[in-house]
C-alpha cells in the first residue's frame, strides 16, 4: 500500500475525460486491494498527469477549483471502503440529475418592499443605506417595466423612528431596475441608526446600522464577521439566519462579504448533495442585465438573507460567480466568446446589477470607477479591499513555467500601486485585507518527514513543484507568485499587524502568513454560506451518500495538515461563516457552522476557534 500524501500526490493531478465511464473514472484512482489504495492506482494516477482540475465529471460539477479538482478523486476512489453507505443514490433521484427539481416557490402576495433592506460601506458621517421598490405586480426584477418614482427615506437614533435626524426622497427608476441607493451623510461616527423607506402608503423594513467610528477613538476590539460563498440552489441559507440573531445581539460590528454572493449556473449544474434544495430564477445560465438582476431579486427573496442585510452594515466585494466560473481580465473560464455573447458585454451587465443590487459606494469599472477601496475603524483597522478579478491576467495551466512570471499580476499595475500606498501609510493597528481567494500557499505531495526515504523523496517533488511550476490551484494566488512575493515584501516591512480575510473554496481555514521563513501574519478563510464542499463533492461523484465528518475528508484534511505547517485548522465538510474578533494584539478566529444545510429548520452554532498573537503566533 502507497502512503497518503504519495496517493494525494498522484490525485491531485488527474484529469478525468469527460467520455469516460463513471466505473472507468474509478478505475483511474484506485484499484480495488481489500479496500486500501495499491501501488497499482498510484501509478495510473501519475500516468494521467495532465491538468490541475477534473473536467466534464459531471453535469452537476462544474468547472470548479480545488475542491473538485484534487479532494474529489481521492474521496471519490475509496468512500465505497471507508464511509458506510448510508444511501445510494439513483440516477433518478442523486444529485447528478436535474430531472426531479422542487417545485418553483409560491409567488410572494405584492408588496412594494419585497427585497427588504440593507447597509453597506461605513465611514464615520454616513453610511450606504438601500432598497428596492416593487412599483407595481408586473415590475419584478428585470422587468423593465414600471414608473419612475420618488421613495422616501428616514434615518433615526430609535426603532421608533421619534428621533429623525436625517431624511429626503430617492428617486428610483427602471434603468436602475428600482433599486434605491442613499447616502446621506451628516451623521455622528460610531452611532447606531435605524432606516426605513416609503412608498405609496406602505413602509419597508425597519433596518439597522451603524457608522464608523472616528479616525480617533482607540477600540479595544472590533467583531468582523467573515462570509461567502452562497449557492441558492446547494442548500438554504441558515447561516445568514445566526449571522443575523448574532448582529442583532451586538456579536457583529461589520459583516464582509467576500465574494460569489450569486451562481451564474443553470437549475440543476451545481447543486447540493441530495440535488437541487430551490431552483435558480432564471432556470438557464444568466448572461444578460436582466439575467443577473432577476438572479439578484431571487436571492433576495430569501428571509434569512434578508435578516441579515438588515441586522448589520456590509462591505462586500465581488469574486468569479458575480460574472461567470474562474473570470479574468479579457474572459471566463464558463463563458464562450460568441456563443454566450461578448465578455465585455457580460462583464458590464454583471458589474451594473451588482451595484444596482448591492449596497455599495463606487462606480463600475466601465465607467472608470472601480471596486477596491479602503475603510478605517479607529485606530485599531484599516480594511483594504481588493478586487482580485477585473484586472487580473488568465490563469495558467498548473503546469506551466508561466505560474511563476514576474509580469503576471491579479491585482493589475494600478490597483497594486494603490494597495501598495495602503498598506505603507496605513497608521492603525491592523491591516485587515479583505481577499476573495486564499494567498497563503497549498502544497501537495510531502511525506512526513520520518525516514531518510521520505525526506530524500520530499527534496524531489520539492525540486519538481519548483521546476515544474505546479500550484494545486492556479486560480489562487499559487498562480501569481511572484506578485504574492511582491506584496508580502510590502507587509513585512510595515508596522501594522497584517490579517487577511478570505473566502472562495468553500472550507475553513486558520494559516500562519509567512514569507522567507518569516511570520509576517495570518489568515482566516471561512467556508461557505451553502455551496459545495468535499462531502457533497464525493456524495455527487460516487452516488453514495456522504455524511459531513467522514473518514475520507479527516483523511484530505490530514494530508493538508502534513503537507502544510503553517495551516492551524481546517475542515473541509462545514458550512457557515466566521467571526474575526480584532484586539489591539491578536485576532481570535471564531468558526459558525450549520448542522445541515440541506434543511431549513438547521441552527447556527460555535464550532471552533484560533487565535493568533502578533509576534507569538497561534496559542496552543
Amino acid at each position: 500500500m502507497t502512503s497518503v500524501p504519495a496517493v494525494w500526490w498522484g490525485l491531485s493531478f488527474c484529469r478525468i475525460n469527460s467520455k469516460t465511464t463513471a466505473g472507468e473514472r474509478l478505475g483511474y484512482a484506485c484499484v480495488k486491494n481489500r479496500g486500501t489504495f495499491a501501488l497499482e492506482g498510484f501509478y495510473r494516477l501519475q500516468a494521467c498527469l495532465a491538468g490541475s482540475t477534473l473536467t466534464g465529471m459531471s453535469k452537476n460539477l462544474p468547472r470548479r477549483r480545488f475542491l473538485t479538482g484534487s479532494a474529489a478523486v481521492a474521496a471519490g476512489a475509496a468512500i465505497s471502503q471507508a464511509v458506510p453507505a448510508q444511501a445510494q443514490l439513483s440516477s433518478g433521484s442523486s444529485a447528478l440529475s436535474s430531472a426531479r427539481l422542487p417545485k418553483e416557490p409560491a409567488p410572494a402576495p405584492y408588496a412594494a418592499f419585497m427585497h427588504g433592506v440593507a447597509s453597506g460601506d461605513p465611514i464615520p458621517n454616513s453610511v450606504i443605506i438601500w432598497t428596492r421598490v416593487t412599483v407595481s405586480p408586473d415590475a419584478v426584477p428585470g422587468s423593465g417595466v414600471g414608473a419612475d418614482v420618488d421613495v422616501r427615506w428616514e434615518i433615526a437614533t430609535d426603532r421608533e423612528f421619534t428621533n429623525v435626524v436625517r431624511s429626503g426622497t430617492q428617486r428610483a427608476t427602471a434603468k436602475t431596475d428600482h433599486t434605491v441607493k442613499v447616502d446621506p451623510n451628516g451623521l455622528q461616527p460610531g452611532t447606531d441608526y435605524f432606516f426605513r423607506f416609503h412608498y405609496n402608503g406602505q413602509t419597508s423594513p425597519i433596518g439597522a446600522t451603524h457608522t464608523a467610528p472616528a479616525f480617533e477613538a482607540d477600540l479595544e476590539q472590533y467583531n468582523l464577521a467573515i462570509a461567502s460563498c452562497a449557492n441558492y440552489e446547494c442548500g438554504y441559507f441558515t447561516a445568514y439566519r445566526d449571522m443575523a440573531e448574532r448582529a442583532e445581539a451586538g456579536d457583529i460590528d461589520l459583516v464582509i462579504f467576500l465574494g460569489d454572493y450569486i451562481y451564474e449556473y443553470p437549475t440543476g449544474e451545481y447543486a447540493g448533495k441530495s440535488g437541487v434544495s430551490r431552483p435558480h430564477h432564471p432556470a438557464h445560465e444568466i448572461t444578460t442585465l436582466a439575467d443577473y438582476r432577476i438572479r439578484y431579486g431571487r436571492y433576495r427573496t430569501d428571509e434569512h438573507l434578508q435578516r441579515a442585510h438588515a441586522a448589520a452594515p456590509w462591505v462586500v466585494v465581488w469574486d468569479d460567480h458575480e460574472t461567470a466560473n474562474d473570470s479574468w481580465d479579457g474572459g471566463a473560464e464558463n463563458h464562450t466568446e460568441g456563443v454566450e455573447g461578448l465578455w465585455d458585454q457580460r462583464e458590464s451587465a454583471a458589474h451594473q446589477a451588482y451595484f444596482e443590487w448591492l449596497p455599495v459606494r463606487g462606480v463600475r469599472p466601465s465607467e472608470g470607477g472601480h471596486i477596491y477601496r479602503s475603510y478605517r475603524f479607529g485606530k485599531l483597522i484599516q480594511l483594504t479591499m481588493m478586487d482580485l478579478r477585473t484586472y487580473r491576467d488568465q490563469q495558467v495551466k498548473a503546469l506551466s513555467r508561466d505560474i511563476d512570471s514576474p509580469e503576471r499580476s491579479m491585482l493589475g499595475s494600478e490597483q497594486f500601486n494603490w494597495l501598495k500606498g495602503q498598506v505603507e501609510s496605513a497608521v492603525t493597528t491592523w491591516n485587515v485585507l479583505g481577499n476573495s481567494v486564499m494567498i497563503s500557499p497549498m502544497e501537495i505531495g510531502h511525506l512526513p518527514p520520518t525516514s531518510s526515504d521520505n525526506r530524500t523523496a520530499n527534496q524531489v517533488i520539492d525540486e519538481f513543484t519548483e521546476n515544474a511550476g505546479l500550484a494545486v490551484n492556479s486560480d489562487q494566488w499559487d498562480g501569481y507568485r511572484a506578485e504574492r512575493a511582491r506584496l508580502f515584501n510590502l507587509l513585512k516591512n510595515t508596522k501594522p499587524h497584517t490579517l487577511f480575510v478570505t473566502g472562495d473554496i468553500h472550507s475553513e481555514w486558520a494559516h500562519s502568513v509567512q514569507h522567507n521563513g518569516v511570520e509576517i501574519g495570518a489568515e482566516m478563510v471561512c467556508t461557505s454560506i451553502s455551496a459545495p464542499n468535499v462531502d457533497e463533492i464525493v456524495t455527487t461523484y460516487t452516488k453514495t451518500y456522504a455524511p459531513e465528518d467522514n473518514p475520507i475528508t479527516h483523511l484530505v484534511e490530514g494530508v493538508m495538515y502534513s503537507a502544510n505547517p503553517w495551516v492551524n485548522h481546517v475542515d473541509f465538510d462545514s458550512h457557515g461563516y466566521g467571526i474575526a474578533r480584532v484586539q489591539k494584539d491578536r485576532v481570535t478566529m471564531d468558526f459558525f457552522r450549520v448542522s445541515n444545510v440541506e434543511d431549513p429548520a438547521a441552527r447556527g452554532f460555535h464550532a471552533v476557534s484560533r487565535t493568533w498573537v502578533a509576534g507569538q503566533g497561534f496559542q496552543a
